[in-house]
């Protein structure tokens, strides 16, 4: 079943702001977006209804795990932010729960991230793949630009480029669909084997290869372009690439836990999140995703989707378990140590 998801926007319905609960509850939540951002959301949901937020940050694919693990007796209420094909598979393995929630605000990618999950998962941002390389690193180096995913595996890069694990980054499992989608899976393992070689190393958490590559830690990087542009906002020199042949992008989701021990709760934090105020926060963290909310201020700052050459990223193919493993395995077997 493929979606394409920047298919139009949804009716308008505006949301009503969150009443105070009576008795004060706490929030058992796992985020996966910055740091800054999980602070700002938890933050700012315990201000407005009194209720504790109980909050750890995650990458998505450590989270899925333990969604996985603790099925039988959740820990977690609600699951926020981090791309959304770890919460599509959670959807799909019945580990979360429909909240109830209007999604008529949303924007068409947004609300069909609902309908693909059966109401298990819902859209909350957007943001394109990317490439990053640090300029001044690059010049002092005499190697060129890079403008195509295929340039990556030129031997002069090699040891200079940076990128996350696929297994526990929902950032670098993004990447590996995106190759799959883009080029054919053979073709695709092939690149990605190349460009492994000048891969200096595979990192846990997505947007950390960005950060190094800022610092002069690394001189290109892969990962999204929202979190490259708050980082060439913050003066850092990072120059950033939509790739020539084209990329795919993540819609970031929001996920009730089945069997939250605080169903009521996580459901107002869904309804919460989705309201057009709270998204247009993120601008306060210099997060610069495309909201889902078609009220929500956009930022001058965000990457203009409609200008970069996006695939039509297959969200319910690519986020099904048995082809994250397989693709996976596949990683782990031909493409992991290309780079030792």
């Amino acid at each position: 079943m493929k979606n394409a998801l920047f298919g139009g926007l949804a009716a308008v319905g505006l949301l009503a702001a969150l009443p105070a609960t009576a008795s004060a509850e706490e929030l058992n939540m796992v985020c996966g977006a910055e740091q800054d951002w999980c602070e700002l959301m938890a933050r700012g949901f315990e201000e407005e209804t009194g209720n504790e937020v109980l909050m750890v940050r995650k990458s998505t694919g450590e989270t899925l795990a333990q969604v996985r693990a603790e099925a039988s007796n959740p820990k977690i209420d609600v699951w926020w932010g981090g791309t959304g094909d770890p919460h599509l598979i959670a959807a799909f393995e019945g580990l979360t729960q429909d909240p109830g929630v209007d999604t008529s605000e949303l924007l068409g990618w947004a609300s069909n991230m609902h309908k693909i999950s059966n109401g298990g998962t819902v859209g909350i941002y957007a943001g394109a793949l990317g490439i990053a390389y640090n300029s001044e690193v690059l010049e002092e180096r005499g190697l060129p630009a890079p403008a195509c995913w295929k340039d990556l595996t030129n031997p002069a890069y090699a040891g200079e480029i940076q990128v996350a694990n696929p297994n526990s980054s929902g950032t670098a499992y993004t990447e590996l669909a995106t190759f799959v989608q883009l080029f054919g899976e053979d073709e695709a393992y092939r690149l990605l084997t190349e460009i492994g070689k000048n891969v200096n190393q595979y990192t846990k958490s997505g947007s950390a290869p960005s950060k190094a590559a800022a610092r002069g830690e690394t001189t290109i990087s892969i990962g999204f372009m929202h979190d490259m542009v708050k980082l060439a906002g913050s003066g850092f020199p990072l120059k950033i690439v939509a790739p020539c042949e084209g990329t795919g992008y993540e819609v970031g989701a929001v996920s009730v836990i089945k069997g939250a021990k605080h169903p009521e709760l996580a459901k107002q934090f869904v309804e919460y999140a989705l309201r057009p105020d709270v998204q247009s926060r993120s601008v306060e963290v210099k997060s610069f995703q495309v909201p889902s909310n078609s009220k929500a201020s956009v930022a001058p700052e965000s990457p203009d989707l409609a200008s970069i050459k996006l695939i039509d990223y297959d969200f319910a193919t690519y986020g099904e378990r048995s082809t994250r493993e397989r693709l996976l395995k596949r990683w782990n077997e031909e493409v992991k140590n290309a780079s030792h």
